[in-house]
């Protein structure tokens, strides 16, 4: 009876097994050819009295639609089975491959912009070889500005006007020349200057600068801003302290240091005795830094801040040799696994 073959052969494809694609390629044959096993039920299906027609030819269906999915998984196994097997290094040792971690720098840089992304700053980057106007003349640098001297700054011998970038500044530059506020970006990267390589300098380091440009734009804002980066790097309990300085594109300038961590600002060796540690420079940006680069002075007003990624990693894991941040040491770079 044709409802029993139908059975029979309902069990035999569920149980369906292959070890080669010739095995699958031949039980596709057995079953789903013009010559199968599953045409022949359609030849007999003919003879089927009228009123079970429609139940026998749902059976039939159904085990069509089972013989294919199954033919087709079984090749699809094989297929994934030949793939991983095809990839497999047998020289390969059998212990667990080893787990690096990151930079010690990147995890500062990272924790860096992600406490300012969540107070509405946005990333911005640019080229490591800038031209001069983007480096200094856009960040009003006088002509015979000292930073301007080869001693300072690396320039393309064939270009005199192109030089590797001395500070990220050059980033909120292009940022300026190209967007109107509100402008509110961060800027991380790498830097060049032409300075002897020590324990406390290298010629090339990494900076993170901060732009915020809008309307009615203080200096309050810029020191509340501050606390709250100092605050979450450091601890909730860090103060800082402004000093007046000078820097060619803010006005008033200043610098910024926080309470010393370590001795609670009791003062220490590591603070030298004074419980203050400097960590950043910042300002207002000068008015004829905003006119340079296509921006009202008159209507809109900003604050900017700069700080190395290197002096805020000797802080908080307390290195104290610049070179090892780029001597690739694997002893050095083992102490901050599971850092971030």
């Amino acid at each position: 009876m044709i409802t029993e073959r139908i059975d029979q052969l309902m069990a035999e494809v569920q149980d369906l097994k292959a070890t080669t694609e010739q095995e699958v390629e031949a039980l596709r044959i057995k079953y789903l050819s013009k010559k199968g096993l599953l045409n022949d039920l359609m030849a007999d299906f003919r003879n089927v009295a009228a009123d079970q027609k429609k139940e026998v030819g749902m059976k039939i269906n159904a085990l069509k639609t089972l013989a294919t999915e199954r033919i087709n998984s079984l090749r699809e196994n094989l297929q994934a089975c030949s793939e991983v097997g095809g990839n497999i290094d047998l020289t390969r040792t059998p212990y667990p491959v080893r787990l690096g971690s990151r930079h010690p720098l990147t995890i500062v840089k990272n924790e860096i912009v992600d406490i300012f992304s969540r107070l509405g700053f946005t990333l911005a980057e640019g080229p490591e070889v800038e031209d001069d106007w983007h480096v200094y003349g856009s960040m009003n640098f006088a002509d015979d500005h000292p930073a301007r001297d080869m001693q300072d700054t690396f320039f393309v011998e064939a270009h005199p006007a192109v030089v590797l970038r001395s500070h990220t500044s050059s980033v909120q530059a292009r940022v300026m020349e190209r967007t109107q506020p509100p402008i509110r970006v961060i800027c991380p990267g790498r830097v060049y200057r032409n300075e002897a390589i020590s324990a406390r300098a290298h010629c090339f380091f990494h900076q993170v600068e901060g732009l915020y440009v809008a309307e009615k734009v203080s200096f309050t804002d810029l020191k509340q801003v501050l606390i709250l980066f100092a605050q979450e790097m450091f601890g909730p309990e860090t103060r800082i302290r402004l000093r007046p300085s000078y820097f060619p594109f803010t006005e008033p300038s200043a610098e910024m240091d926080i309470s010393c961590f370590l001795c609670g600002g009791k003062g220490c060796g590591f603070c030298k005795h004074t419980g203050w540690v400097e960590i950043l420079g910042c300002g207002m940006v000068d008015p004829a830094v905003l006119e340079s680069n296509g921006i009202d002075s008159g209507k809109y007003h900003g604050y900017a801040f700069g700080m190395g990624v290197e002096r805020i990693t000797n802080l908080k894991y307390q290195v104290s040799d610049l070179r090892l941040f780029s001597e690739n040491d694997q002893r050095f770079l083992d102490e901050f696994q599971g850092a971030n």
